[in-house]
């Protein structure tokens, strides 16, 4: 099956779904630009790592590590004569795993551009969003290119000098423009625009098909497979919005 949305498909946000469409979007991301890029420019699948405690839903992030519970040993008789206490539960410690891509020179390793897929917990208000924004800075303070990719209309928007967004926009700051930058936003029922991927003064940038990565990538995957489209769409659309997408749907 077809990805049936002329632009983005808002189910694959969905939490349990989200993951490996993020996951499966980095590779293809990575393959489709080292066609354009290589044998001068290397396109690496990087990963950070971090602890957080917020409470998060399970289901819907990848590569989550959590401590394992012990539990204590049953007490003796001797020792029940306690008051009844209260369930509670304890911050546990998670492990949280995102990725993204580099584009480095291959003659001297030169970090050249950095390509980030916007996840939820990049934006959702707490430890994961501070930790992205705090790298986000380092490399807006650098002479590395940085193009970021929100896909998700869950989480308010990263940061810009305009705060008037479309639910959906790719970023692609140059460092030598800085802090001007080239932002595309879209629509719900907008195609996804191409972007380009900044490189060194005078080389060709590569400029992507964004939309045909993701309608590929659906098929590729059948993700139709994972999708109820009978179901409501999370975050909920407007009115409006899905009157657009009943009409969009296959019966």
């Amino acid at each position: 099956m077809h990805n049936p949305f002329p632009g983005m498909n808002p189910y694959l946000e969905q939490p349990g779904l989200w993951p490996q469409v993020h996951n499966r979007l980095i590779v293809a991301l990575a393959d489709v630009i080292t066609l354009q890029v290589a044998p001068k420019y290397w396109v690496s699948i990087e990963e950070r790592v971090y602890t957080t405690t917020e409470p998060l839903p399970l289901v819907g992030i990848a590569d989550i590590a959590i401590a394992q519970r012990v539990d204590s040993p049953s007490r003796s008789e001797a020792t029940t004569q306690l008051t009844a206490p209260r369930r509670v539960q304890v911050p546990l410690p998670v492990e949280l795993t995102e990725r993204f891509l580099e584009v480095r020179l291959v003659q001297t390793n030169l970090l050249v551009c950095v390509i980030e897929v916007l996840s939820p917990t990049n934006k959702r208000v707490g430890e994961g969003r501070t930790a992205y924004e705090a790298k986000r800075q380092k490399i807006l303070a650098s002479a590395t290119h940085l193009v970021e990719i929100d896909l998700l209309r869950s989480g308010p928007p990263l940061p810009l000098g305009d705060p008037s967004r479309k639910p959906y926009s790719i970023l692609v700051s140059r460092s030598g423009d800085r802090p001007n930058a080239e932002l595309y936003e879209f629509d719900l029922p907008d195609p996804i625009p191409y972007f380009p991927v900044p490189l060194q003064a005078n080389d060709l940038e590569p400029v992507i098909n964004l939309q045909q990565v993701v309608n590929e990538l659906y098929s590729r995957a059948r993700l139709d497979l994972a999708i109820d489209y009978s179901q409501p769409v999370k975050p909920e659309l407007s009115e409006s919005e899905i009157t657009w997408i009943t009409g969009i749907l296959p019966d």
